[in-house]
């Protein structure tokens, strides 16, 4: 199964809600229990493997004898104790998704069984997120359904006006009853609950397997634990800033990078009646964006059209999903099912997602910043600049940061293995170029001459899917980093 894993526009399913039905008193030992299930699963099979818990880690590390909060956590034990070599922490992405049923996502994605024999799959909900004490801006639903990225601003206007709804929500994540997580929820303290985690399993040290946001918090433990870092394997990757405004902007580079293949599989369908040159369906998404701003059709607005058709380019198989939307859109027929898609604790989401992309980085704090922003990556990427450089909540956050970034740098072992595919449209080639200059000798990286959003295991490319399942099962990488050609689709 191929999970689609939404970084900011459309809200996506995620495979098994996971609740963990154990408490753990102590956070150096844990007591795993039979996990409760929401929503079903995407393999019954694989997620009947799964085992949960908690554990306590402190809210503040700088005083760890302070406030707790939980996390919860989950583990796939391998079948094989004899083959077993130690445990693979997992993450799905986000920030804000859970991540508690992604070890059974995993399997039931075809994760190779010598991987599944070599280490026990750990997942876990980050801190803020679902079981693991959740975050909350108390967004409404009206604010939930405009989602995580601003509307499309044709005008310097037009950001000035979306100013008030960033500044509300800012406010709202200010003064919520989980407020004072805030300045806590990062991906720094993320990756102190992952050694945390590490330490309650009893084991020496963590191998590693996370995909987009997942990536930057991968790239963010192995540089704050290099000693404690065994197999890293960072799919889909962010820069080396993480999910800063510079890989927000990105997103519109991501799509005009992946879109030419959309339009390549529209013209060789002309049952959907999209256009026969890729030019004329590059003009079918301007001219029925442009018809939505004026007037939605079935609840389909121009930022939702935009938002859907950028989430389900992550994946080839949901191509036919775009297309057949853009033609009910179009005639105003029906649209497929699940359009737009629908997400569990969309709050909890979004929220969790604020606390953790504004507080780990500053950004721009004037809306006129953010007007140039617009007025060059609309220009620059027509398709989605507009959006992803507009303002949000993060331009009015509170100045509370306890810590700055994490800097990504070339000190540790060499022991990261990089893989991206070369049309991504969530985290683009360019960012995964930028981290892999700043691990310089820790890595080596792989890229996969295809479109899409996540490598390892859904994606179709054997050879980048042979380079991931080597490292982590006998410890070796390509001598240096390697371009996989494309592959014939199946």
């Amino acid at each position: 199964m191929r999970r689609t894993l939404s970084l900011a526009l459309a809200a996506t399913a995620v495979a098994a809600t996971v609740f963990p039905g154990v408490s753990v008193a102590t956070p150096d030992a844990v007591r795993w229990g039979p996990c409760s299930e929401k929503g079903g699963s995407p393999r019954k099979a694989a997620s009947s493997r799964l085992e949960c818990s908690t554990l306590e880690v402190p809210l503040d590390y700088r005083n760890p004898d302070g406030r707790q909060i939980e996390i919860g956590i989950s583990r796939m034990a391998s079948r094989k104790p004899s083959q077993r070599r130690g445990v693979l922490l997992t993450n799905p992405g986000g920030p804000g998704i859970s991540g508690l049923g992604y070890p059974a996502a995993l399997a039931a994605s075809k994760l190779p069984q010598k991987v599944q024999d070599s280490y026990d799959v750990i997942g876990f909900d980050p801190r803020g997120v679902g079981r693991s004490t959740p975050v909350t801006c108390d967004l409404t639903p009206e604010q939930q359904k405009r989602g995580n990225i601003p509307p499309y601003a044709h005008t310097a206007g037009d950001v000035a006006r979306e100013a008030k709804n960033a500044r509300t929500i800012a406010k709202q994540c200010a003064t919520s009853r989980t407020a004072w997580m805030l300045p806590h929820t990062t991906t720094a303290n993320t990756a102190r609950d992952m050694d945390r985690i590490r330490t309650a399993l009893g084991e020496p040290k963590l191998s590693y397997l996370g995909a987009s946001y997942g990536s930057y918090l991968g790239a963010v433990y192995t540089t704050l634990f290099p000693g404690r870092s065994d197999r890293i394997v960072l799919d889909s990757n962010l820069g080396p800033g993480g999910y800063d405004v510079t890989a927000m902007r990105s997103l519109a580079r991501g799509m005009e990078d992946r879109f030419p293949d959309f339009a390549a599989f529209a013209v060789a369908h002309p049952e959907y009646g999209l256009g026969t040159t890729t030019e004329q369906v590059t003009a079918e998404f301007f001219d029925l964006a442009k018809r939505l701003e004026a007037k939605p059709v079935r609840g389909i607005d121009a930022t939702l059209f935009r938002g859907i058709t950028f989430d389900r380019l992550y994946s080839d198989s949901d191509m036919p999903l775009v297309a057949e939307m853009w033609q009910a859109l179009d005639k105003d027929r029906p649209l497929p099912p699940n359009t737009p898609p629908v997400m569990e604790n969309m709050e909890n989401f979004m929220s969790a997602r604020f606390f953790v992309l504004c507080s780990d980085s500053r950004w721009p704090g004037t809306v006129r910043e953010y007007q140039r922003n617009v007025a060059a990556d609309r220009q620059k990427y027509p398709m989605l600049g507009g959006s992803s450089a507009g303002i949000g909540p993060c331009a009015f956050w509170p100045d509370k940061r306890v810590e700055p970034p994490v800097r990504i740098g070339d000190r540790g072992p060499s022991n990261v293995l990089m893989v991206q595919n070369e049309r991504d449209p969530g985290t683009p080639l360019a960012g995964a170029k930028e981290l892999r200059r700043a691990f310089g000798k820790r890595a080596t990286m792989v890229t996969a001459d295809q479109g899409g959003h996540g490598v390892y295991p859904f994606g179709p490319n054997t050879c980048a899917k042979d380079a991931v399942t080597t490292f982590l099962t006998a410890g070796q990488r390509p001598e240096q980093d390697l371009a996989c050609p494309a592959e014939p689709s199946e």
